[in-house]
């Protein structure tokens, strides 16, 4: 009788454990964690050969003359109604955009990831040769001029949110790189840049890095009460329909908007000039550097979290200081490189170039001798990486200085005026198809399909909205703390 009550209990348990799982929105919530666990990312040579093979499409798109038919001037005019404008003509440039940029980007994270390394050589040569025929006749004397550098900033943002919505999605499918999602511990990956390429991207075109007056305490609030409702909103669906979440990326309630949300706090409160912002970032990212080599990233990497709510986000919390430090010195690079007027001149894109080498080799250094890369504690490593790999993406796009034709694309501007619509959209979308698809079981062919379908779905929806003039000018205001004057390229728009 025993025996056959413990029978009878386990059978109970069973039978309520598989109802939850039956009734749950993602029956495959644990396994898809597993699939993005424990990975120990790629290395810097094939970063550098990724970062510089993605912006050399955006050179290709740029290098194409645009037939007048399709030219982005058909949709200029802001007061123009909409039966004036020339959607098909609109929708053919868009969609040539999408598939000279964001399709090859597709294909290099998918299937054609293992030969990464010839891709990047080949683009890199034939660039080589084509900007050394074409440069006699390229026009530079808008070299360094401010709507150019604007143009260019727009690029370099674009691209991150391209490849930020590209892998987000594709990180849940067999056929995304093992070593391009994210690491559990240390190591690098093209996933680990997406949450720092996304705050240094803010702070160099900043209002702290235009030097602009600091906010009053209404509009602080104003400015950081977005991000903490996103926060919630994300964390309440996440839970909500018990879609899968590495609870080792953040910590258990934390997310990236709480991040962004406590950088701009302590921005707020702790207000410097930009020129000595750098000195700051450095002394906060040191000085946190020191805490985590006695004895906190083994705290911070720990699987062990106690009920109290900073151990329930420690990894959230405390990398707000690798953040905080990235960001202020982002604010004093774009005041540097971009808003001080004695500034702009030819030798621009030479000091990111220079600059991109040294933070390069100076990651090489701490990753070895200090402590290595770590995107979970946002060590000073991680910070240095980071820094090289955008400005690298950067001095790429600058290359356009020596290309004839057009600085700016259809697909580039509508991004561009969109972003944090782009970003919500792809998470979105994202979170529709994880919940409606097996992504571990699906062949190569299927899933390849899907995130083109998803990709193109993005690309059109935003690419419409802009071209009617949809434009969520508010958020982008304030999440962004950016103007539209800074976000657009030279469009008149």
């Amino acid at each position: 009788m025993a025996g056959n009550r413990v029978i009878t209990s386990e059978n109970k348990i069973q039978s309520v454990f598989m109802d939850s799982v039956s009734n749950s929105f993602n029956p495959d919530k644990h396994l898809k964690e597993e699939f993005v666990s424990n990975l120990r990312g790629s290395s810097m040579l094939e970063i550098v050969a990724l970062s510089t093979t993605i912006p050399i499409l955006i050179l290709i798109r740029h290098s194409i003359s645009y037939n007048p038919i399709f030219d982005a001037s058909l949709k200029k005019n802001d007061n123009a109604t909409a039966g004036s404008k020339n959607l098909r003509a609109y929708m053919a440039s868009l969609s040539l955009d999408f598939v000279v940029v964001v399709l090859p980007t597709l294909l290099f994270f998918t299937v054609l990831a293992d030969w990464t390394y010839i891709w990047a050589i080949l683009f890199t040569v034939s660039m080589l040769l084509y900007l050394a025929a074409k440069r006699s006749g390229a026009s530079l004397s808008s070299q360094g001029e401010p709507d150019t550098l604007r143009a260019y900033i727009s690029s370099y943002r674009v691209v991150v949110m391209i490849i930020t919505f590209l892998c987000i999605l594709a990180v849940d499918f067999r056929i995304f790189p093992r070593r391009y999602a994210k690491t559990e511990t240390y190591g690098i990956s093209l996933m680990d840049l997406g949450v720092g390429s996304f705050v240094l991207a803010n702070s160099l075109v900043s209002r702290q890095a235009r030097n602009v007056s600091a906010m009053n305490w209404k509009s602080a609030v104003r400015s950081i009460s977005p991000l903490i409702i996103l926060g919630f909103i994300r964390l309440v669906t996440t839970m909500g329909v018990d879609y899968q979440v590495h609870v080792g990326e953040y910590g258990v309630h934390w997310n990236f908007f709480f991040t962004l949300a406590a950088v701009s706090i302590l921005t707020t409160l702790i207000n410097i000039p930009p020129q000595y912002s750098g000195i700051l970032g450095l002394v906060v990212l040191v000085g946190y550097q020191f805490c985590l080599m006695q004895g906190l990233n083994s705290y911070l990497l720990s699987n062990e979290r106690g009920m109290d709510i900073i151990s329930q986000n420690k990894e959230g919390l405390f990398s707000i200081f690798g953040y905080w430090g990235m960001y202020l010195v982002g604010v004093h690079l774009g005041n540097y490189l971009f808003f001080e007027r004695h500034r702009r001149n030819r030798w621009a894109r030479t000091r990111i170039w220079i600059l991109s080498l040294l933070f390069w080799l100076l990651a090489m250094l701490l990753d070895r001798h200090v402590e290595r890369i770590s995107r979970r504690t946002c060590n000073i490593a991680y910070v240095t990486v980071v820094l090289a790999d955008n400005l690298q993406v950067l001095s790429v796009i600058m290359l356009a200085d020596f290309i004839p034709g057009s600085k700016t694309s259809v697909l580039e501007e509508a991004f561009n005026r969109n972003l944090l619509a782009t970003f919500l959209l792809a998470n979105v979308l994202t979170g529709l198809v994880n919940l409606s698809v097996n992504t571990l079981i699906a062949s190569s062919a299927m899933a390849l399909c899907i995130l083109f379908v998803y990709a193109y779905v993005l690309s059109t929806l935003i690419g419409v909205a802009d071209f009617y003039g949809v434009k969520l000018k508010f958020w982008i205001q304030i999440v962004f703390n950016t103007p539209q004057s800074i976000l657009c390229s030279n469009s008149g728009r």
